[in-house]
């Protein structure tokens, strides 16, 4: 890099969606929900996106999370949870393992 250039620094995707499975370590599947119009109908209609997410924050199912889009970290890995926006309520029955209930 000469001092003349300046290097071009990308602004970061950053979404916000909940924890649907949080079985592994240090990674939370969090899914998106996007609204989109149907080309030939108008109609809005509910999409949902799942992404694999580096968690070194411990988020657990349920919980809202913002996700940042980073470099890649593994095969599936391709955004990090920047932060836990709100957690999940939490039962009693949630706790328990299945066996238990």
């Amino acid at each position: 890099m000469n001092d003349g250039e300046t290097r071009r620094v990308r602004r970061r995707n950053v979404l916000v969606g909940v924890v649907v499975s949080a079985k592994m370590q240090k990674t939370v599947v969090v899914a998106v929900e996007r609204l989109v119009r149907h080309p030939l109908y108008r109609k809005t209609m509910k999409r949902t996106s799942t992404f694999m997410a580096h968690d070194e924050k411990g988020a657990r199912k349920g919980d809202r999370v913002r996700i940042a889009e980073t470099r890649p970290l593994s095969r599936h890995k391709r955004w990090q949870v920047e932060e836990i926006v709100s957690r999940a309520l939490v039962t009693e029955a949630d706790e328990l393992p299945a066996a238990m209930a």
